[in-house]
């Protein structure tokens, strides 16, 4: 194609971005460290003539959209700043599972498909419908039911991933994993005592029956990404315009040589 012909297809694209707005008001994922912002110089405030204003932020790197890079659960893995972009950005899929999945519930490679054209290598985002419950929706903001209570992968959703060569993963809620496979089961035995009873009568099974720990403990980060299947979290903003549509796609991060994660922003285009 001819850079000419490439530039007027870019300006008839639709673009839409993914990216929950970021503020000191977004909640890190639960133990980690909020954003912090502060003014360290104002335009009145130089000695010597007019000043700048210039800011000093604070924050870990799992605060609102963001990608777990490998190193943040594989120390011999790859950080953020050593993948190549061509890496971030790719085809892509948002399938919108939000009318199918509740509280605790499981989704497996089955439902997805039955929503959308999913193809081998592409990019995954899935929108769980939980991004309604994110800090800055007003009239649905829920941060327990967010992080604590979204949907998650069944038991054979990792290694279907891995069989679909997946660039990455995206999910518009607070982990990859179900959150009843991470510690939040233990900071929060109540809730998991009610999914427990959610999946006795569904599956007929216990949670450790359903998923050993020992095998499924954070299986979206433990198992996936040494094999370098990586995925964001915390996605929103526009993503219910794509449901079940394919796209072009990318995660824009710092170039961090030594981040183990990133914040970063979620760009689409659709002709």
């Amino acid at each position: 194609m001819k850079s000419n012909d490439f530039l007027k297809i870019m300006q008839k694209a639709k673009m839409y971005d993914l990216t929950q707005p970021l503020s000191i008001h977004t909640p890190p994922w639960p133990s980690y460290m909020p954003l912090q912002l502060q003014y360290f110089k104002r335009i009145a405030g130089a000695h010597m003539g007019q000043g700048a204003n210039g800011q000093i932020m604070t924050t870990s790197s799992h605060v609102g959209t963001h990608m777990d890079g490998e190193i943040h659960f594989y120390s011999a893995g790859r950080t953020i700043g050593q993948v190549p972009m061509n890496e971030w950005i790719g085809n892509a899929v948002v399938v919108d599972i939000s009318k199918d999945v509740g509280d605790y519930d499981l989704y497996e490679p089955e439902l997805l498909m039955k929503r959308a054209d999913i193809r081998k290598g592409d990019i995954l985002i899935i929108n769980t419908g939980y991004h309604k419950y994110a800090w800055y929706e007003k009239g649905t903001c829920d941060e327990v039911r967010y992080f604590c209570k979204h949907p998650g992968p069944g038991p054979r959703f990792h290694k279907w991933a891995l069989d679909m060569k997946f660039k990455w993963i995206g999910v518009d809620c607070g982990s990859a994993d179900h959150p009843m496979n991470t510690i939040i089961r233990n900071w929060h035995p109540k809730l998991f005592v009610e999914a427990e009873k959610k999946l006795e009568a569904k599956y007929g099974k216990k949670w450790d029956e359903m998923f050993p720990q020992e095998t499924f403990y954070q299986v979206m980060h433990l198992k996936l990404f040494p094999r370098k299947l990586v995925h964001a979290e915390n996605l929103g903003g526009e993503i219910d315009k794509l449901s079940n549509k394919r796209c072009w796609l990318g995660f824009f991060p710092l170039n961090g040589l030594e981040m183990e994660s990133a914040m970063g922003r979620v760009v689409a285009w659709t002709a």
